[in-house]
């Protein structure tokens, strides 16, 4: 089992794409802290529910597993996570950074507290708990990050403002981390996963072309994000550092990352009426459209 003797922390595991992961983590022989705060789509409210379901279903595969309740979006709470894991197990090997939010709105109606805390629990959140973990895989000199980001963020999506500048942050955040503390034998990697879940039932539904997304969406379970997880975060991974996939049902990819496309030069500098006249037309044929995850991804889940 790839994850013999491993311990892990995967966030937001008190269900969809986290509890997938977490269980899978299990069968291969990690022992799990389940981190689940049991809030709604939105943030709101709180149980521990959530988590103790999944912490059954890894005990009855055989599993050991402990809860941890608190909010990744809290620096306290973090390192308290880490403390739960090498309290409960003794050590920490992996962390998957999967706890999310949505609040979407329109950009320009859409709310302070909307843009705070969807940023909060995405992006902060990846970094207090990565942070947090970075102190231990720095000592031991061995560590795995697997973040969830999306393809809102990198490809884009409409209503979505707060949610995708805080998934593309996680991608630059997991890169810097992994350049950082490649030195120490600690790799950072992305997952955009694909999954019917809470947090893609809130896609709207109301006319046949939604419908027929939606319907596309619903054979992509959130198991099926999981075996890549558990790969990237056990030792088998160990060239893989800084990189970022998006996997879709049976499809796994690897997406890009931004490098120069083309270039011009004028020997005697720019003005606006030359970058108007020479650069923008010499540009314009490689701009990057306008599209939207669900143009880019277009055809039938595989």
């Amino acid at each position: 089992m790839s994850m013999q003797q491993k311990v892990v922390i995967v966030t937001g595991a008190g269900g969809g794409i986290g509890r997938a992961i977490a269980l899978e983590m299990a069968q291969a022989g990690a022992a799990v802290v389940i981190n689940d705060v049991g809030v709604s789509l939105a943030g709101d409210g709180g149980s521990a529910t959530p988590a103790q379901e999944t912490q059954a279903l890894i005990e009855a595969l055989g599993g050991k597993a402990v809860i941890n309740t608190d909010s990744v979006a809290d620096w306290e709470g973090a390192k308290r996570m880490v403390a739960c894991a090498l309290d409960s197990f003794g050590r920490l090997d992996a962390v998957v950074n999967n706890a999310g939010i949505t609040r979407d709105a329109i950009f320009h109606k859409m709310a302070i507290e909307d843009w705070q805390q969807v940023i909060n629990v995405h992006l902060n959140g990846t970094f207090y708990v990565s942070r947090a973990a970075a102190e231990v895989f720095r000592e031991q000199k061995s560590g795995a990050f697997v973040h969830m980001t999306s393809t809102s963020g990198l490809i884009g999506n409409v209503g979505q403002s707060n949610y995708s500048a805080a998934k593309l942050g996680v991608v630059a955040l997991s890169k810097s981390i992994a350049l950082d503390m490649q030195r120490f034998n600690v790799r950072s990697n992305c997952i955009a996963p694909f999954a019917w879940s809470r947090m893609t039932s809130a896609i709207p539904s109301q006319t046949p072309e939604e419908q027929a997304r939606v319907e596309r969406l619903k054979q992509m379970t959130p198991e099926k994000n999981a075996p890549l997880a558990v790969y990237l975060a056990s030792d088998k991974a160990a060239d893989v550092n800084g990189q970022v996939f998006a996997v879709r049902r049976n499809e796994i990819f690897l997406m890009g990352q931004s490098r120069p496309v083309r270039s011009v030069h004028r020997s005697e500098g720019w003005t606006p009426d030359a970058i108007a006249e020479h650069a923008i037309p010499a540009l314009s044929s490689s701009f990057s459209d306008m599209a939207v995850s669900g143009t880019i991804f277009g055809w039938d889940p595989v």
